[in-house]
C-alpha cells in the first residue's frame, strides 16, 4: 500500500498567520482573514484530493462568502493544482502555495489570459 500523504494544514495556517492573517476553522479548510480579505483555504496533498474531491468541493462555483480562494500543497503537486484549477476555470480568483519539506514556500498565480 503507498503511503498517504496528509495535506500541509499546519503549514497552511503558520504561513497566513506570518502574513498578518487571522485563521479560523479546524482541518484541512479554513478561512483567513486581513482588513478587508477573506480567503478560503483548502490544504491539499495528493491522489483524491487532486483528482477533484477535495481541489473543487463546492463545484468549481464561485461563493458570494468566498471570491478569493488558495490551495496549499506540497511543492511537487502544485503543477497538478495549478492545472486542474485552470482546466475548469472558476469563477473566482484563486493561488496555490507549494510547501516544500523544509517549510519554505513559493506563491503561483493563474496566468493572464
Amino acid at each position: 500500500m503507498p503511503p498517504v500523504s496528509m495535506p500541509p494544514s499546519e503549514d497552511a495556517r503558520a504561513i497566513f498567520r506570518r502574513l498578518g492573517y487571522s485563521v479560523s476553522g479546524d482541518g484541512p479548510d479554513f478561512v483567513a482573514e486581513r482588513k478587508w480579505r477573506t480567503v478560503r483555504v483548502t490544504a491539499v496533498s495528493d491522489g483524491d484530493d487532486l483528482n477533484g474531491r477535495r481541489l473543487l468541493a463546492d463545484g468549481g462555483e464561485p461563493s458570494g462568502e468566498y471570491r478569493f480562494r488558495c490551495f496549499v500543497a506540497p511543492k511537487k503537486a502544485t503543477g497538478d493544482v495549478q492545472h486542474r484549477l485552470a482546466s475548469v476555470d472558476p469563477g473566482y480568483e484563486w493561488a496555490v502555495i507549494g510547501v516544500g519539506d523544509d517549510g519554505d514556500y513559493d506563491v503561483h498565480r493563474p496566468e493572464a489570459s
